[in-house]
């Protein structure tokens, strides 16, 4: 425990490099030293080989150290919600999450809480916890922190956001984002260099949003270890978009899941912000699935149909914690 306090107490988990100490106050990413949890329960919104039939374990952490103009959730990320819980709380969290058929735990922006998260996955496991943990990040974390991760997180669910500075700058207030995000997800794939399932799934690239009706099959396809990279494509990026898939796809081939999502809402918030001021086009979002199956990516995920609704976005209740 006194490590936890150490590592917390300087605080240089992400690149701002704050060096709060958060056990007396709150760094940029509005939150200090204690667990900060503001949903535990199942979710069926992430991709089919994550969510199945019965959901991810999905625990949603308050607060978060990007700073995005257009940000769907900012009731969480700005620490304004949620419950303050202990380590051995969130360790049980896990254990009543699977006993609710839960396929994996679903670490969702834990990035500002990883010190406290590796004693809690590492607690479980001693007591003989067996469901894949997974780790639901921005990616904008010091390559140190994942490599702490090492032997813990079975399931790496990175963001790419962007793989151009002045873009990461403007609207997520993210400074170093590009290399920090590259080093993170690299690091990810050292220690997850495949990607292996429950039972054999077919390498399906497309999938039905989470409002279309499964089967059981889906329980089937379950990943157990890996790297899923994501990319939500923004108003006016697609060159920007084509950018970051051709990256991945050279960099890493089939080794991971490339899932290009839609999904994008404007927030309300975006006066300042124009040109990203609404949805993306089918046109635009075609050409990026397009593109991507003609660089030869099989391995990966496309969204269909109307995603870009708040259905996607649940209630922060405190259910669960």
């Amino acid at each position: 425990m006194s490590e936890i306090i150490q590592e917390y107490s300087s605080c240089t988990l992400c690149p701002r490099m704050c060096r709060v100490d958060r056990n007396k106050t709150i760094g940029y990413c509005r939150e200090g030293s204690t667990l900060h949890v503001s949903r535990a329960a199942l979710h069926l919104w992430e991709e089919p080989c994550i969510s199945g039939y019965s959901g991810s374990g999905t625990v949603f952490f308050s607060g978060c150290n990007m700073g995005c103009v257009f940000c769907q959730n900012k009731k969480i990320s700005r620490g304004e919600v949620g419950k303050h819980i202990d380590i051995p709380r969130l360790t049980e969290i896990f254990f009543e999450l699977k006993e609710k058929g839960a396929n994996n735990i679903n670490l969702v922006t834990a990035d500002m809480f990883i010190p406290s998260v590796r004693e809690a996955i590492v607690s479980a496991m001693d007591q003989g916890f067996d469901l894949p943990f997974l780790l639901n990040t921005s990616s904008y974390l010091n390559v140190d922190v994942v490599k702490s991760l090492d032997g813990l997180i079975d399931i790496y669910l990175p963001d790419m956001k962007y793989i151009r500075e002045r873009d990461a700058v403007r609207y997520s207030n993210a400074p170093g984002y590009v290399e920090a995000a590259k080093a993170a997800i690299d690091e990810m794939v050292r220690q997850q260099p495949e990607c292996l399932f429950r039972d054999a799934i077919n390498n399906r690239r497309y999938y039905e949003n989470a409002s279309n009706d499964k089967d059981d099959s889906d329980d089937e396809h379950i990943l157990s270890r890996g790297v899923v990279i994501r990319h939500l494509l923004m108003p006016g990026m697609l060159i920007q978009a084509k950018m970051i898939v051709k990256y991945l796809y050279e960099k890493y081939g089939d080794k991971v899941y490339i899932s290009l999502m839609n999904q994008f809402t404007p927030n309300g918030e975006l006066d300042n912000y124009p040109e990203i001021d609404r949805k993306v086009t089918d046109r635009d979002y075609n050409s990026l699935i397009d593109y991507a199956s003609e660089l030869g990516v099989s391995n990966g995920f496309m969204q269909v149909g109307e995603t870009a609704e708040e259905s996607f976005i649940p209630d922060f209740d405190c259910q669960g914690v």
